[in-house]
């Protein structure tokens, strides 16, 4: 049933090629196509089918039921980014438009923004039934997720603050629903995507990598100074998926978000520490120097997942993980906590593996993860509660942690293991 994505695929490297030879042909979709039932997508893998589900509940942006605070429920722009890339693998054209059409509306009608960013939550849902909520300089806009306190609304800083990587995912899911989507749709995606991708460049740092971003409210925003290694894996993959987008008709731009890929993977090569056969987190926020405190297990999976071609020390790395952050049959999120499993990490992992062609690992941490799974086929976030990451959410004093509790984030990664599907890997199959 992927069949539609893969023919638009085909179609888009064909453009690439003319215009590399220097004539200019017609760059044409592939006529509109239905895609895959739920049940189809449920056969293929059951998480898939949990949130292809879950997006016809909610319309819009996908949340785990039974997360809502005393306010809203929290949609995160890199779990909703993630789940696109999942549908989309499948051609799931419905389920990803309902996701895609979302991100959009939120892009076009930010409060205050109109320079491409997204922010890194929303309120769940269907984004164009809430503006009655918020209204700002005389016109609707997409709500923002927050708890009442005390009588008084109160935002959350984590949420109104645009993380880099989060942006990362963005347009990497912008690019692929570009590519599965129904004719009338799909140049929305496209725009949307560039948009993304141009305000990422102005993230690019003199001094190597990318900035993670900026944090606060609205006009009170600040550039955050740290960079992260995680931040700029993502940034490899995002700007080369970008670049064959915009290829058949912008060979400039597609040069420059090339060139940025490659200034991302520079900085990511920089945090590698060959003393440890482990990559740092990032830098500290003078943006330079590597922070050598709490090892996380996410940038090391994922460098190994984007990068497993051009790395020498795969087997060093995988031993590095499963010497430190190793907990039980899984894993944890960091050094920083080893009380507990952290499912997302986990499914990493599972893919990892499976990337590596280590079978018995692969099987060994599936197991596991099946005992976490629910009959629906989601997923919780941790084995345990308070699970901590050992890390501060950016730009607060509040401990990052993880819950017993479901999680799209950590479904989604269970659906990119259970189809074995790579969503760092570049070029992506045909």
């Amino acid at each position: 049933m992927a069949r539609g994505n893969r023919m638009w695929k085909t179609v888009a490297l064909a453009c690439v090629v003319s215009v590399l030879a220097g004539s200019l042909v017609s760059c044409q979709k592939p006529e509109e196509y239905e895609g895959p039932s739920l049940e189809e997508l449920s056969d293929s893998s059951p998480a898939l089918g949990y949130l292809a589900q879950r997006t016809h509940d909610v319309e819009g942006f996908l949340y785990a039921p039974g997360n809502t605070t005393n306010g809203s429920d929290f949609s995160y722009i890199y779990e909703n980014s993630a789940a696109i890339i999942a549908l989309s693998h499948l051609g799931a054209t419905r389920e990803v438009e309902l996701i895609a059409d979302a991100m959009v509306f939120a892009q076009d009608h930010d409060r205050y923004f109109d320079d491409g960013r997204l922010r890194n939550a929303y309120v769940g849902g269907n984004p164009r039934e809430q503006t009655g909520w918020s209204v700002f300089r005389g016109v609707d806009a997409v709500r923002l997720p927050g708890t009442w306190k005390d009588g008084i609304w109160q935002e959350d800083f984590y949420a109104v603050s645009t993380s880099t990587g989060n942006m990362a995912w963005a347009l990497m899911a912008l690019c692929e629903a570009y590519g599965v989507a129904s004719e009338s749709k799909a140049d929305s995606y496209r725009q949307a995507a560039i948009r993304v991708a141009d305000y990422l460049l102005t993230m690019k740092s003199a001094t190597g990598g990318f900035t993670a971003g900026y944090e606060g409210w609205d006009k009170d925003q600040v550039m955050a100074s740290y960079k992260s290694t995680e931040h700029n894996i993502d940034l490899i993959v995002a700007f080369l998926i970008a670049a064959d987008v915009v290829a058949p008709t912008d060979p400039a731009k597609e040069a420059q978000y090339r060139s940025a890929s490659q200034h991302a993977e520079e900085f990511v090569v920089s945090m590698y520490n060959e003393s440890l056969n482990n990559f740092y987190t990032g830098t500290g926020d003078d943006g330079v120097t590597a922070f050598e405190g709490v090892l996380p297990l996410d940038v090391n999976a994922w460098a190994l997942l984007a990068l497993a071609e051009r790395l020498d020390d795969t087997d060093l790395i995988v031993g590095f993980i499963e010497e430190k952050l190793s907990v039980e049959d899984g894993f944890g999120f960091s050094t920083g906590d080893l009380s507990g499993v952290w499912n997302e990490g986990t499914a990493h992992m599972a893919l990892v593996y499976r990337e590596l062609e280590m079978t018995d690992s692969y099987e060994r941490t599936m197991a596991y993860l099946s005992t976490q799974t629910a009959v629906d086929g989601s997923i919780t976030a941790a084995s345990k509660d308070g699970l901590t990451t050992g890390f501060m959410v950016s730009g607060t004093e509040v401990m990052w942690i993880y819950n017993n509790i479901t999680s799209i984030g950590a479904t989604v990664w269970l659906a990119f293991a259970q189809m074995d599907m790579n969503p760092l890997q570049y070029p992506r199959p045909i």
